[in-house]
């Protein structure tokens, strides 16, 4: 089956089938960070193409530091924030399946054959994002984190990422979305 295809058809029916509850949880959001309940961000897509991202807002508005509400906590502990990206998915500038879209300065930044990765449309999961579900975690505990993510997380993403570029198929992007899954539902 072309990816197209598959993005459009079951990103529409994910989105009917979810639409209930992402009002629900766009709802508990808006009331929570006491904010529209939405976070739109500019993003770098396929072919270095900017974007813009949607997602429900996690983020405590006008909190500084910035604090993720409880509501929040909840949301991207169950990945629910990432929900409104099935608009991007209809849209056409993301799949369900490839290198999660950055902000600028990183995947556009690349050289190279590590450069081959903007041919792919961003995903919502990826073996990537798979592998470092718990990177703000990981970067919280540590005292550089920007540095840890820039030489360590970030060229170890462009990697699986290219791995991705070179052998991608229907049945492989099928695993990662099922893996995706059972994640998010076993989430210890």
């Amino acid at each position: 089956m072309d990816k197209k295809i598959f993005d459009f058809v079951f990103g529409l029916l994910s989105l009917l089938f979810f639409s209930w509850f992402i009002f629900i949880c766009w709802l508990m959001a808006a009331f929570d960070t006491k904010s529209n309940g939405l976070f739109v961000q500019e993003r770098i897509g396929q072919f270095g193409l900017k974007f813009k991202i949607y997602k429900l807002r996690t983020i405590k508005k006008d909190s500084v530091p910035q604090q993720i509400s409880r509501i929040g906590q909840f949301l991207r502990k169950f990945k629910l924030d990432e929900l409104p990206q099935l608009i991007n998915i209809l849209k056409g500038n993301m799949s369900f399946v490839g290198p999660r879209p950055d902000v600028a300065g990183y995947y556009d930044s690349l050289v190279g054959e590590s450069r081959k990765i903007m041919a792919l449309k961003p995903g919502l999961t990826s073996e990537a994002s798979l592998k470092y579900r718990n990177e703000e975690q990981l970067l919280r505990k540590l005292d550089a984190p920007l540095n840890y993510n820039d030489t360590i997380i970030f060229p170890d993403k462009v990697q699986l990422n290219l791995a991705y570029f070179y052998n991608h198929t229907f049945f492989g992007d099928l695993k990662i979305i099922i893996k995706t899954i059972v994640f998010i539902l076993y989430k210890k």
